[in-house]
């Protein structure tokens, strides 16, 4: 049986990866705490929506790390339609995304470049929370 937080992570991939932009805004909390190489910080669900738009990015699920009840790594490759190397990019760019979910929506998508550095801003969380 799937995890709560696997499930939300799941729906968050298919709307992202579809373009679907009332399905993205309704698989995020609103607001999300968002995390790329353009910043960081709470955005609406119709902000996120706009960027999925925006963007046209793709992220592909290669491995799960949960981390707590509440947040799990997901280690994904990620394409773009303007990538690096013209108009679809060639290779994926490996990625993870530290996630975290409430009621059933993602709360929190942080991208990072790799896994390792994604598994430690993770376990910082998961330590933060615990701490309240």
């Amino acid at each position: 049986m799937r995890s709560d937080l696997e499930t939300a992570i799941n729906e968050w991939h298919a709307s992202v990866n579809a373009g679907d932009l009332q399905r993205s805004a309704n698989a995020v909390g609103d607001p999300i705490v968002v995390l790329g190489p353009k910043g960081a910080g709470p955005i609406t669900s119709t902000q996120f929506a706009e960027w999925v738009e925006r963007s046209g990015i793709t992220l592909i699920p290669r491995s799960w790390h949960p981390v707590s009840e509440r947040l799990m790594v997901v280690e994904q490759d990620a394409t773009w339609p303007q990538g690096p190397q013209g108009p679809q990019n060639a290779k994926p760019a490996r990625v993870a995304t530290v996630f975290r979910a409430s009621a059933g929506k993602i709360t929190a998508a942080l991208r990072l470049p790799e896994l390792r550095t994604a598994l430690k801003l993770a376990y910082i969380c998961r330590e933060m929370a615990a701490t309240e």
